[in-house]
């Protein structure tokens, strides 16, 4: 009896050991996964996306933005663990602190220049200056930011992540604009429910 139970606990234990070791998107038994509502035969076009057109010839945006390649947009990502976005950076404008929980991102400056970093789970800060040219990779799940430090000049950059559907979990949106007590993020952060108050109205854009 105790010999079949040391069996089957190894036997949990290398189950759990493979499904750490396989995280990430599954795997598919398929070339590529076509979805059920494909409106006409499967021909290139299914495989082709043409989204980023939008940015040939258009002036450069405002405020930062994102373009994003990814499975809800791209449906023939699906199984494929790849997406990308193109991320426009005016003077002076940053990406605010954020993680992608399902996949680690390489970063190719196209234009310009990038103050950027991440925190590893030690709390320690990693950060570079990126020129035109260079490529950083932000771990899978760490907190991440870019900035365009240039006060003149924009910054483009393509990302690309290692995963369909990578998920962007904001970290000032994820805190101050949900539901979470006012109590509970004074304390938390340590300071009073007015400047709570503040920087949630800030947030919502009411000041």
């Amino acid at each position: 009896m105790a010999s079949k139970l040391k069996i089957f606990m190894l036997l949990a234990v290398v189950c759990a050991t493979l499904n750490l070791s396989m995280a990430g998107d599954p795997d598919i038994l398929t070339d590529f996964v076509v979805p059920s509502n494909l409106g006409g035969p499967l021909d290139g076009n299914f495989f082709t996306f043409t989204g980023m057109r939008a940015l040939v010839g258009t002036p450069f945006p405002t405020t930062f933005k994102v373009l994003k390649a990814s499975m809800a947009e791209f449906p023939a990502l699906n199984g494929q663990s790849v997406s990308y976005a193109v991320l426009q950076f005016p003077a002076g404008t940053v990406n605010p602190p954020h993680t992608h929980p399902r996949a680690s991102e390489l970063l190719f400056v196209l234009m310009g220049s990038l103050e950027v970093g991440f925190v590893d789970t030690t709390n320690k800060l990693f950060t570079q200056t990126l020129k035109q040219g260079d490529i950083f990779v932000f771990p899978k799940g760490l907190v991440h930011f870019q900035f365009n430090n240039d006060a003149k000049n924009p910054a483009l950059a393509l990302s690309a992540f290692g995963s369909a559907n990578a998920g962007t979990v904001s970290v000032p949106n994820s805190v101050f604009n949900t539901t979470i007590d006012n109590q509970i993020l004074a304390l938390s952060f340590k300071t009073d429910l007015a400047t709570i108050q503040k920087i949630k109205a800030g947030l919502s854009g009411k000041i």
